[in-house]
């Protein structure tokens, strides 16, 4: 989360990957023809790029953004929108979120994050393959003209309206559309036909440009992986990451994407693929600052808070998102004139104005936090035969500078005063403590195992499942000498 910045983004036009469950996958799937890129949607894309890629962190430069751009564009141009690679925007995203997504105008994004979870240069086109066939397929207008489908989902938000809120659908809308932008957890819903189109198009994306196309499968079985490691470090009992991507269930797709490869081969170029990610930050980074576990510090503004027992975090750009069974919530900043108690004000009017929503705070009450001003209120809004609690809590950093959390729980029943309570500065020791971690790809040796290997990753918890995921590895496994192997360093 970038604390200084204050402007927000609704993701309205990303093309996400969404990963749900398919059927029916069959040659004439891969029929249709795509349509060219129009002047209207280049247009289009060009206005929406820059807020998408500030929403995302800004844009990676260097070596590393130029080989994922030119992998991209090589696969791009098999869709047929366009048979010039110039005609083809592809950036690589500073962000510690899995998400690959793409806009009409030729204009394809994926992670940083993702990218480092791929093993091979095949499976880089596989991704961005998928979401070029959105594009080219037109799925985003089709959606349009659909108003059952047209749906921007804050994936918190729907946590919190099917899990704490029991499906209201006027507390859903107004957490999807107020509750979590900043925080990278938004997505588009695509149809199960759309999504089985995007992964029949990829894989044959593939194949023309002379990759593996059974890398498509390859790929989302690592995404599963990751899911299954992350919800087991998280402690929820989730097997997709709704909390942190927008990517739901790619186990499911594991065995469709395989036979539509069938036994077809080509290049997968592991070698150069690694050796040309090698050196990316992992993970978070020194200007959005370390969620670790239920605490999160900020080492440029000097900032930290712990989440609560059986609660888990998610750091996006400009949002950190508090995940857990008894409530939700999000800590964020925005435009601050000195006055707390119009900043709280503030907060409330605009989810009450976004969702057309009635709702009316308790009077802000006043407090100090480890010695930094505070003020509250609380909103308590129907939903179904229950009522549920919405609260802002602000702090003055500075003459010129808040940050608040806004939360929802059951109403009488707050499990975040704790976490209110531990918002404090760090020391410049502490601070100065907190290390980026970085991808660093290594020669296996003749005396590593697996285990020798997991010990150089640098976490304490799970190292070597983490080492596994990240290599699209099993246990049982067997490392040949001279194989090159992805590590997680400082």
């Amino acid at each position: 989360m970038q604390l200084g910045r204050t402007t927000r983004y609704l993701i309205g036009a990303a093309l996400v990957l969404s990963v749900v469950p398919q059927a029916g996958l069959t040659a004439a799937t891969t029929t249709t023809t795509a349509a060219s890129i129009s002047a209207k949607d280049k247009a289009e894309g060009t206005k929406a790029h820059p807020q998408l890629v500030a929403e995302y962190g800004g844009a990676i430069a260097g070596p590393q953004a130029d080989y994922v751009a030119s992998i991209g564009k090589k696969i791009a141009v098999q869709s047929g929108l366009s048979n010039s690679s110039s005609d083809f925007t592809v950036t690589l995203l500073d962000s510690s979120i899995n998400n690959a997504f793409a806009i009409p105008g030729g204009y394809i994004y994926t992670t940083r994050q993702l990218v480092e979870l791929m093993n091979n240069e095949a499976e880089l086109g596989g991704v961005l393959g998928h979401e070029t066939a959105h594009v080219a397929l037109r799925h985003s207008a089709q959606r349009q003209s659909n108003s059952t489908k047209n749906q921007i989902v804050g994936i918190l938000g729907a946590i919190l309206s099917g899990v704490v809120l029991g499906g209201n659908s006027q507390v859903g809308q107004l957490l999807q559309k107020g509750f979590l932008q900043g925080s990278q957890l938004l997505t588009l819903k695509f149809s199960r036909k759309q999504e089985s189109e995007a992964d029949a198009y990829g894989v044959q994306y593939l194949r023309r440009a002379g990759y593996d196309p059974r890398a498509m499968s390859t790929v989302l079985q690592s995404l599963a992986n990751q899911n299954a490691l992350d919800a087991k470090l998280m402690g929820t009992s989730d097997q997709v990451p709704a909390w942190a991507s927008t990517h739901p269930d790619p186990a499911s797709r594991v065995r469709t994407a395989a036979a539509l490869a069938g036994s077809s081969t080509g290049v997968t170029n592991r070698d150069v693929f690694l050796s040309r990610i090698s050196g990316l930050t992992y993970g978070d980074s020194a200007t959005q600052g370390f969620a670790e576990g239920r605490s999160f510090k900020h080492p440029i503004e000097k900032l930290a808070f712990e989440a609560p027992a059986g609660f888990y975090l998610v750091n996006g750009t400009q949002a950190v998102a508090i995940g857990g069974t008894s409530g939700k919530g999000q800590f964020t900043t925005a435009s601050f004139d000195g006055n707390l108690d119009s900043y709280v004000a503030a907060q409330f009017a605009t989810l009450a104005q976004s969702n057309q929503t009635q709702l009316t705070p308790s009077a802000i009450q006043h407090t100090t936090v480890n010695g930094i001003p505070a003020a509250y209120a609380t909103a308590r809004v129907t939903s179904g035969s229950s009522q549920v609690d919405v609260t802002v809590f602000a702090y003055q950093w500075s003459a010129s500078q808040a940050y608040h959390f806004l939360t929802i729980t059951q109403a009488g029943q707050n499990p975040f005063d704790a976490m209110f309570g531990s918002v404090r500065r760090l020391s410049n020791a502490e601070a100065a403590a907190l290390k980026q971690r970085r991808l660093q790809v290594v020669t296996v040796k003749s005396t590593d195992t697996l285990q020798s290997l997991a010990a150089r990753m640098a976490y304490t918890d799970a190292p070597l499942e983490r080492f596994l995921v990240l290599n699209g590895l099993t246990s049982s496994s067997r490392l040949g000498t001279g194989q090159k192997i992805k590590l997680v360093t400082y």
